[in-house]
């Protein structure tokens, strides 16, 4: 099984089995991923127009990490910790606003600049000098793709963002999303479920047939997935030439029109690009968005998602808009109880784990990434809690067959 344009083979013989169930409920091993996957990895904070004015900012949380994106009196982005040099106490405490000229810390007063540099300290005579830049803020890893600011808390194996994401590059940038703006503000939502659960649901379209009415509805037999290649995966839907049963399908498909930057393939196309280890950009011919996960605990995690706009979007495209989100809304609300019903059974001694479809190698895939990362995955045996490290430490230096 091939995909010509990316040279991509499915092989005859793969493994088809899943991690193993325990992987989904190990406290240990969910320390690991935080330190060693999520905080190592490129994410998704915002798009540049989430900060759209010198003093504007956003803050992203992840993982116990806080990070502030700010846009400083030149109209650099810079990424911040969220972390006041004084006592260590969240320095913007509101997700996003824009603040006059200086960031003022809520807890004892440390005044910083724009550019992060400390501006000074409430009762200065109490301290020693204090360098403006010895005390500034921590600034972290950050870069700008195609308008969506990444940031990243830990050194990793991934490259720079436009090194990872250049096999996408030339077709997604006919969308021109840089130019995009915000429609509602970023949204998330808590589910009961490993963060895994959910990247192994979204990983695959097996299910659209029969999970996922609108969809179908739309594409019919059209989808298609890709696997993971080096962090990044590709799925699309093509719409189907029906009017569509369904009264969002139906009227969506009337009111969504050709637009003028976009190839004509992409006239009548939905496209997911998934970005290891944890999120994915999608698109409309009116829309971008990311959408994301992270983990808080084995059986809780977050979701993340905003959704931009054409800039100069007339009433037919706001119609189609607000219909494309509608199939979304209804396609987010199956795929959690997907997750769900999946994520169940991880904790059942009786489950005997993934037998998985060549429809599916996106799932294998992505589960082989991470088993890359942390050969501690490849453990059929359950570890114990205080072995799961160190266990990991052992495979990882174990010279390769």
């Amino acid at each position: 099984m091939r995909d010509e344009a990316r040279n991509i083979e499915v092989p005859a013989n793969w493994d088809r089995r899943g991690l193993p169930g325990w992987c989904y409920h190990s406290t240990a091993l969910l320390e690991l991923e935080k330190s060693e996957l999520f905080k190592t990895h490129w994410q998704i904070a915002c798009h540049i127009s989430d900060i759209p004015e010198p003093g504007s900012f956003l803050c992203f949380d992840m993982c116990g990490e806080r990070a502030l994106i700010l846009k400083a009196n030149n109209s650099d982005i810079r990424a911040f910790l969220n972390v006041c040099r004084h006592r260590g106490s969240r320095l913007v405490s509101k997700e996003q606003g824009k603040c006059a000229n200086a960031l003022v810390c809520p807890f004892h007063g440390w005044v910083y600049n724009l550019d992060g540099t400390l501006r000074g300290a409430a009762r200065p005579e109490s301290f020693p000098d204090l360098d403006k830049h010895e005390f500034g803020l921590k600034e972290i890893e950050m870069e700008i793709w195609q308008g969506f600011v990444f940031v990243r808390f830990k050194p990793g194996p991934q490259p720079s963002v436009a090194e990872l994401l250049a096999p996408i590059e030339q077709e997604i940038s006919a969308y021109k999303m840089a130019e995009h703006v915000p429609t509602n503000g970023i949204w998330t939502e808590e589910t009961p479920v490993n963060w895994k659960s959910i990247r192994d649901v979204d990983n695959e379209g097996y299910h659209v047939p029969l999970a996922h009415p609108a969809l179908q509805d739309l594409y019919g037999s059209t989808y298609a997935d890709e696997p993971y290649v080096d962090g990044i995966s590709r799925s699309d839907g093509k719409f189907t030439p029906t009017k569509g049963r369904r009264w969002a399908v139906r009227n969506y498909k009337k009111f969504t029109k050709p637009q003028s930057h976009l190839p004509e393939h992409l006239h009548k196309t939905w496209l997911y690009y998934g970005i290891f280890p944890n999120a994915v950009i999608a698109v409309t011919p009116e829309t971008t968005l990311f959408y994301q996960e992270f983990p808080v605990t084995t059986e809780k995690s977050i979701l993340r998602s905003a959704t931009y706009r054409n800039p100069n979007e007339d009433r037919q495209q706001k119609a189609a808009r607000y219909l494309a989100a509608r199939i979304d809304r209804e396609t987010v609300e199956e795929d959690i109880q997907l997750t769900i019903w999946s994520n169940e059974a991880m904790a059942s001694e009786a489950f005997e784990g993934f037998y998985l479809s060549d429809l599916e190698y996106g799932v294998r895939s992505h589960h082989d990434h991470l088993r890359k990362i942390l050969p501690i995955y490849n453990s059929e045996v359950t570890p114990g809690e205080d072995e799961v490290a160190s266990v990991n430490d052992a495979l990882s230096t174990e010279p390769k067959s």
